[in-house]
């Protein structure tokens, strides 16, 4: 046993004492100090060598013990406990899979950002009050096990709210309240267990539902979009065996138009004759900034063969992570039981301040505010784009620059983003390379109140400042094969 053990006390640290005793001993162990059988001081003689309560050093001990880095007896007193030694971990950090940081890419922030909504329209004064209140009483109620579907009081509110913006009549046993979007397409996979499957997947289309997709062991077939939206003839003639179509009914991400009524009629015919399922991603489907927005695909099933999911990320902030799933009906029971046991719904807090935001009108209100200041927005940033392109177009919440075949539209919006513009560059949304156009996405709720001509100024110096490194290091390359002997 050694005559003193390696610790050194900061009484001044936050750490309590206990705990740094703990962990020097713990370390000393690890790292070999301490052999396996190699007897410690009893917590009385350690405590009046450190100088500490006899209650400190116990406290110590008994977490030393819990975690079986020590054993005591009465025959042998407190020694370290026989087993592999393991040696102390640097503290490096983690590196980001691709997953997160395709996340991160798409998630730059800046003058025209993607995907979120504006701040200046959001009520956040009033949001805050509400979420306290909701808060406070999530605090007072600890005894009760939230709902897993959600709570009631936001299922109401969500039903009677589609039934009105998106003409989906369904009721609140039907709905399930989700971490957002991507927790309701996980809980869809689960429930339709299609692993090994072929799925639809518009091209282009979101790239974190394509790598979803991929996750859930899913064959992706890539389906191409035009002016009405997916091609479902397209699916029909090269994959009408599949399993599952993914679709943006209502504003197909990223390029913005509607799918038509035909195809939504096509689409839904092959789901009911042939048993395959459909999710729609209603993105943006109640922020349609010209006339009324088309009513929710789901308004139109009638074989119970499409599942609706929205989200509150568009309309209020991505931050409440909150979400909503509709079930076909005869499967609502199954939805519920997968959400209570592998999937649940988000705290009690953010659910019941969003309904009470909802209940009392605020909500509606804060739709109708958003939209006419995004029309105001995407005006102003064509007609800022009309004197540098020819070839701009509004694609839903975004206006869409086309980019020269061999421009990189990835390297321009890296670029950018340290002048703090960031446009979502357009290549990577696409499956098939063969189809894959470059371009970049300029998201409009980012548009800010003033200097807009500068910062699309910004933006085309870049273009053209890449236009000019590609067109020399094509010329030198010309020039290498000029110059290259013919032979020796």
């Amino acid at each position: 046993m050694p005559n003193r053990l390696p610790i050194t006390l900061d009484r001044s640290a936050r750490t309590p004492l206990s705990e740094q005793i703990r962990k020097a001993i713990a370390v000393a162990i690890d790292n070999g100090v301490l052999v396996p059988g190699a007897r410690l001081p009893s917590w009385l003689d350690l405590a009046a060598q450190l100088g500490v309560a006899r209650g400190t050093v116990r406290a110590a001990y008994d977490r030393l013990s819990d975690a079986q880095h020590i054993v005591s007896s009465k025959a042998n007193g407190t020694t370290v406990a026989r087993r592999p030694r393991t040696a102390a971990k640097p503290d490096t950090p983690v590196a980001p899979g691709p997953v997160v940081e395709m996340f991160q890419d798409l998630n730059g922030q800046g003058i025209f950002q993607l995907g979120v909504p504006a701040q200046d329209t959001l009520p956040a004064k009033l949001l805050a009050r509400i979420r306290a209140r909701a808060v406070r009483a999530e605090l007072s109620d600890v005894t009760r096990y939230s709902d897993p579907r959600g709570e009631l009081a936001l299922r109401r509110e969500i039903a009677a709210h589609l039934a009105i913006a998106r003409g989906l009549q369904c009721s609140p046993a039907q709905i399930v309240v989700t971490s957002g979007f991507t927790g309701g397409l996980g809980l869809a996979l689960r429930v339709l267990g299609l692993e090994g499957r072929r799925a639809w997947m518009e091209d282009p289309g979101f790239p974190l539902t394509r790598k979803g997709l991929e996750l859930a062991r899913l064959e992706l077939v890539p389906i191409p979009v035009d002016a009405d939206g997916v091609d479902v003839g397209h699916g029909l003639k090269h994959a009408p065996d599949a399993a599952l179509a993914v679709v943006t009914p209502g504003q197909q991400a990223p390029l913005g138009p509607a799918l038509s009524e035909k195809r939504r009629a096509q689409l839904l015919d092959w789901a009911a004759q042939t048993g395959g399922w459909i999710i729609e991603d209603d993105y943006l489907g109640e922020l349609q900034l010209d006339g009324r927005a088309a009513p929710a695909l789901a308004s139109l099933d009638r074989a119970g063969r499409v599942i609706h999911l929205g989200s509150f990320s568009k309309t209020i902030s991505p931050t409440l992570r909150l979400g909503f799933l509709v079930a076909p009906e005869p499967l609502a029971a199954q939805f519920a039981d997968v959400a209570t046991c592998l999937v649940p719904a988000p705290g009690p807090a953010v659910q019941l301040s969003t309904a009470e935001f909802m209940r009392d009108g605020h909500y509606i209100r804060h739709l109708r505010r958003t939209k006419r200041a995004y029309c105001n927005n995407r005006d102003a940033l064509t007609s800022a784009l009309r004197p540098w392109s020819n070839d701009v177009r509004v694609a839903g919440l975004a206006v869409m620059l086309t980019l020269p075949d061999k421009a990189s539209d990835v390297e321009i919006a890296r670029r950018v983003l340290a002048h703090g513009l960031a446009p979502a560059p357009l290549s990577p949304w696409y499956l098939s390379p063969k189809r894959a156009q470059p371009g970049l996405l300029l998201g409009i709720a980012t548009v800010p109140d003033r200097g807009v001509p500068a910062a699309c100024k910004r933006l085309f110096e870049a273009i053209r400042g890449q236009g000019r490194t590609q067109g020399r290091t094509q010329g030198a390359q010309v020039t290498r094969r000029v110059r290259k002997p013919a032979g020796p």
